[in-house]
């Protein structure tokens, strides 16, 4: 199933849809050839945002939480892809610890942990779940709704300090699926002797989202070259704004600066390709926030005439964690529908490959609006294992297979990006 596009605009992506495919085995050689100098993360997922004009990721999670909403006909895929990646780092891999995020009371990301411990299981691993809650001194069992069970057990440190795991077992690899937006706890440092993925610079505690976008440009002014395509079919714009209070109202002409700079520049990209929708920017928090303190702004009085409400929403993230640094971002319009709600993919990845996606789907929100957000729902994308084997013949548009091909082509440069952003910020580049 393709959800439906609005086909009025969507011209310049049809023939974008048509260079990709007709450059499909240049791609692939050229995926290849980046792989062999730049590892990829762990895992990953990127959300996407189809205008019909431009397809362009505008978020991508190196902790992704929602396994459990890919479809089960993915599952070979996605263990395949754990396996590669599991070798990379520990090929006699035999115990794997996995550290989920602590709020336990939240059974869709539950599901979420139950699936990638599904997954790993069936790699030949030993998995079991360790908490970063200090306080935890019993093992705790939850109940899910599907009537399965997961347990969480206290974390141990080793004898010599270098190592983690929990009583009676000694893993090889820690993989976390906790963001680490509270900060980096003591007990994941300095562990020399295993391998934490991702790794914890790949956390928000030290991660930004205006580090990833810069390696996105240079990875998609590469790509667009490779194809030739204007790069902006498929990259937002960004600007980055720094030390902003907005409780004390301080750096409010900043940000509106900012976006009037960046609004007169999509302006002019529209009005380039005879593009009639108005534009918009995402004002949003350059760490990573959970989909909280994002704001779609037309027009610059916007910022300058901001609530007090709007102010305190701004203003904070998860955990209660104050926002200062902002990233304003182009927004890309989503005119992809799912029963008259409004759509955006989002692909998952594990290691290089693709191993599935949804569409996250928001019945009252709008097309240049935040769809992570509460309410919204979750619809498996139809990928089945042919979403590397586009369809040459078929007309720009008209295929599931031809879509899901670029869907998968655009998330993997932000998967690249992600690796660019890893290296340049690593604290040990010696040991990467």
């Amino acid at each position: 199933m393709v959800p439906h596009l609005v086909t009025a605009l969507n011209g310049p992506l049809l023939d974008l849809e048509k260079k990709i495919l007709a450059a499909t085995p240049a791609i692939e050689r050229w995926f290849r050839m980046e792989w062999q100098e730049h590892t990829p993360p762990f895992y990953c997922s990127v959300d996407l945002r189809n205008s019909g004009f431009k397809l362009a990721p505008v978020d991508t999670n190196l902790f992704p939480g929602g396994f459990s909403n890919l479809s089960p006909e993915m599952l070979p895929l996605a263990i395949q892809a754990a396996m590669a990646a599991i070798e990379k780092y520990c090929p006699d891999a035999k115990n794997l610890l996995l550290l989920p995020e602590l709020n336990t009371r939240n059974t869709f990301y539950l599901q979420n942990v139950a699936r990638l411990m599904q997954v790993f299981r069936q790699t030949g691993l030993h998995v079991r779940l360790g908490s970063l809650d200090e306080s935890m001194k019993e093992s705790q069992t939850i109940e899910l709704p599907d009537g399965s069970t997961i347990t969480l057990e206290p974390l141990e440190r080793s004898a010599n300090g270098r190592r983690l795991g929990l009583k009676n077992f000694d893993p090889c690899t820690i993989l976390l699926n906790n963001d680490l937006s509270s900060g980096t706890p003591s007990i994941l440092e300095n562990l020399n002797e295993q391998n934490v993925l991702p790794p914890l610079h790949a956390g928000w505690t030290v991660r930004r989202k205006s580090n990833h976008f810069t390696a996105y440009d240079e990875v998609v002014k590469k790509f667009a070259k490779l194809v030739d395509v204007d790069p902006w079919m498929l990259n937002p714009f960004f600007a980055k704004v720094d030390q902003v209070d907005f409780q004390a109202t301080d750096g409010d002409d900043k940000l509106a600066a900012s976006v009037s700079s960046l609004l007169a520049k999509i302006r002019k990209k529209y009005k380039e390709y005879g593009i009639t929708e108005k534009p918009f920017v995402i004002v949003k928090a350059d760490a990573g926030t959970d989909g909280m303190g994002v704001m779609s702004v037309t027009e610059v009085s916007q910022i300058k005439e901001l609530s007090r409400k709007q102010r305190e929403k701004l203003s904070l993230g998860k955990a209660d964690g104050e926002i200062h640094d902002l990233i304003i971002q182009e927004g890309v319009h989503t005119f992809e529908h799912i029963n008259d709600a409004v759509a955006e993919p989002v692909v998952y990845m594990i290691d290089r490959y693709v191993v599935g996606g949804f569409y996250r789907v928001h019945a009252e929100r709008g097309i240049n609006e935040n769809l992570n957000a509460p309410g919204a729902h979750f619809v498996p994308l139809a990928f089945a294992q042919q979403h590397a084997l586009p369809d040459m013949l078929a007309k720009p548009g008209t295929t599931a297979p031809n879509r899901f091909y670029m869907y998968g082509v655009v998330a993997r440069l932000g998967l690249l990006a992600a690796s660019l952003e890893m290296e340049k910020t690593d604290p040990n580049p010696e040991e990467y």
